[in-house]
This record gives C-alpha cells, structure tokens and sequence, in this order.
C-alpha cells in the first residue's frame, strides 16, 4: 500500500475516534459513542464495506493512545489473509441488512431460506443460523427495525476551546469587478463562551476558503480539542481531515437531516441576519468584513449572552491558562499534498508548473508540499525526508547548462555579443 493511501486512512480512523481521545469520557458515555459510530454507515477509504465493528473502534483507540497520541500509530497493517473467505462477505451481508429491514420479525431461519431463494447469497457462501444471528446481533437488528424517539439534550462544553461548531452562511450579493457576487459567511464559534474565533465573508464556500478561515482562527484563538461541522463537500475534504488529524483536532460532523446539533452556530447566523446585514455596506467584499469585524468586537463579543449572562468575550478569557495556542509553523500544517514521479530530465509537473527536482530523486515518486496560492515554494520529500524547496525550471539558463561526463555542471555564460563560449 502507497504511503499517501496509508496516510488517507489513518486520517479517516482519527475522525472515527477524534471525539473520544480528544476528551476524558466515562465508560458509558464513551460506549455510548461507539455504539452510534458502529450504527453508522461511513465511506471508508479503499474499502467497500460501510460500518466499522465496537472492537475496531476499541483497538483504534488502543493504538493511539499507547504510541502517545501518534496519527502513525492508525497507519494500517500490510494483510496477511489474503486467498481466505470471510464468513459472510460484503454483498451477502448487505442483502441480509435489507432483508432484516423488510423483515423485522422473522425469525433467522426464515431469513436465511428467502435468501436462498431469491439468489441474494453469494456463491461459495455457507450462512449458519449462528454465524447469521451473531452478525444481526452485533447491529442490533435482532430485535427489530423501529423509529424509537432520538433522546436530544441541550449541551454545553466545559472550558474554551474544548469544542467549536462552524457552518456556513449564505450571505449578500457585493460589488466586485463591475458586477454582483454573492458572498457566504464562515464563521466559528466556541460552545462555551459563545465568542466567535473567527468569521468572514467569502466568494466561495469550498475548501480553499474553509481552510483559510480555519487557519485565521486558529491563529487567533488558539486550538479547540474538536470541531463539529456540517456535512457539505468542504467539510467532507480530506485535505480538511488531514489537516485537523495533524494538529490533534478530532473533526466531527454532524447527522445529516439533524441541524439541532448546531444550534449555537444556528442562532449566531439569525443574530446576524437580525442585526449586522440590516446596515451592512455593500459595496465590495473588504468593506462589509471590515464592518463585520467591527460589529463582532464592539457589540457582539460586549453584550451579555441570554444563555451564559456574561459576554463572550469575559467568559473565553476567563480561562485563559485552559488555552492551546496553534504552533509557530501553522501555515505548514496547510500546505496541499500531492505525489508525482520525477522524471528522467529531473522534472515534476504542478498545477502545469514545471519545477526542477534534485538528480538523486530522477525516477522515484516523491511527495510535493505546497499551498495553491503561493506556486514559488514548493518543498519536495522522498521517503519522509526533506530535499527542500523546488525551483521553476529557466529553459533561458538551462541551455547554457554544459556537463561533463561525470555529470558535473558547468555554466556556459554569453559573450557581449550574444554567442555562447
């Protein structure tokens, strides 16, 4: 397995668990969370199968707590079962889940000759009552499918920064170039004090402008032990998992067609709507942020919250020794990953930039570190290691570039009237 494809899946196994490292949980409220993740179908990398078991969950868990809080420590195992059947393979498995559903209260034998008949069992594949009722068992489908009222209740996170819940906001149409765009708010905000780390209106509301955004709060405000989000394309990017893995923040996304998880976040947009747009410049994009950002200090983050009766502001700052500032190198921990293959004349390609990479590397797959808004610095690793910053390739130098047959480079200058010597 490639290290990229390694790094992608230890990434995905600290969103399954980030929730439950990233705070000190009770046994039930930690068995509460993994009996929900182990309910919940999940898209895992280079997998077909949809769920992940409690024992899974467990032994993730396990591993990064004992490598002292490592992502390496979630990198998978080369498989040493290969040519072996599993006991219900994953078709199997996911027609039987169907069946269940159109069946709740069937007995297992039943199930196991309706499969049978209608072809649904995959050829080769022995199901015994057993094997049938401890799979049922395990996604609590023996007792039945039913639609049980979900138990809501009101939280609220012990100290600042222990959790942020953000969103997206669709907000006004500005002046830029000549015309009208529409803009989208990202914001932030800390569950405990109600303060906003950061907010700002953008163009766009992809990963790009997610990221940039995350990045200004984490500067300003330092880490939150777990950011709970929407389930949009950004909130789902892998860079953006990456991201939050590396610095130790446990993402967490919220049930699709639930919104009452983000109520904080919610009502902060209403307050917006309610106060700020109503008097809002709009004639660019740097006029109605500058408004913005005097609106959140001077009367937003001031004014006593209905819920905590105390400002945003006195309440986050309260705490002040609790908080995590985000690492000198921040900007690093953002930078895009991509692997290329150096080729024989030394070069790699990005984003149809052609850069020079060092003779050592000609042939090997590499891995390019960069962020998209800055093409001139690149830095280039192999193996983990660091072979620092790609150059632009100078066709104008490289053809006064001689060398040697040992392959020594000698610079061939030109002559006041032009001619190479």
């Amino acid at each position: 397995m490639a290290p990229d494809e390694k790094q992608e899946i230890a990434t995905f196994r600290f969103v399954v668990i980030g929730d439950m490292v990233a705070s000190n949980l009770n046994h039930g409220e930690q068995e509460m969370l993994i009996r929900q993740k182990a309910l919940r179908k999940w898209q895992i990398p280079f997998s077909v199968r949809t769920h992940i078991g409690r024992s899974t969950i467990l032994r993730w868990i396990k591993l990064y707590k004992n490598s002292g809080n490592k992502i390496e420590s979630l990198f998978p195992d080369e498989r040493n079962d290969r040519g072996k059947t599993r006991a219900i393979d994953d078709e199997t498995a996911q027609n039987l889940i169907q069946l269940r559903k159109d069946k709740p209260k069937s007995p297992v034998h039943e199930l196991i000759e309706t499969l049978r008949q209608r072809n649904l069992i995959t050829p080769g594949t022995h199901l015994s009552p057993t094997t049938v009722y401890r799979f049922l068992h395990q996604r609590q489908l023996m007792h039945g499918v039913c639609s049980a009222p979900t138990d809501r209740r009101k939280f609220e996170a012990d100290l600042p920064n222990d959790l942020w819940q953000s969103d997206v906001m669709h907000g006004p149409q500005v002046q830029h170039e000549d015309k009208l765009r529409k803009t989208y708010l990202i914001a932030f905000i800390d569950d405990h004090s109600r303060l906003i780390p950061h907010a700002a209106f953008f163009f766009s509301e992809g990963v790009q402008s997610y990221l940039s955004a995350l990045e200004h709060a984490l500067i300003t405000r330092g880490l939150p032990r777990k950011l709970y989000v929407d389930n949009g394309s950004a909130f789902r990017s892998h860079h953006l998992e990456l991201v939050t893995s590396s610095i130790g923040i446990a993402l967490i996304h919220a049930t699709p067609y639930m919104p009452q998880g983000k109520g904080k976040i919610e009502r902060f947009f209403r307050t917006v709507r309610s106060g700020f747009l109503l008097d809002a410049p709009k004639t660019n994009i740097d006029a109605i942020n500058a408004a913005f950002a005097t609106w959140l200090q001077q009367n937003y983050h001031q004014r006593k919250h209905s819920a905590t009766g105390q400002t945003p502001f006195d309440r986050f700052t309260a705490h002040l020794h609790c908080l995590k500032m985000a690492p000198n190198n921040l900007k690093d921990y953002f930078r895009a990953r991509a692997r290329r293959r150096v080729a024989k004349d030394r070069t790699v390609t990005l984003d149809g930039r052609l850069y020079e990479a060092p003779v050592s590397l000609i042939g090997q797959q590499v891995e390019l570190f960069f962020h998209p808004q800055d093409p001139e610095c690149v830095e280039i690793r192999f193996q983990q290691q660091s072979y620092g910053i790609l150059r632009l390739v100078n066709l104008a130098v490289n053809c006064r570039v001689k060398r040697d047959r040992n392959s020594q480079i000698q610079i061939i200058t030109p002559c006041s009237s032009g001619k190479l010597f």
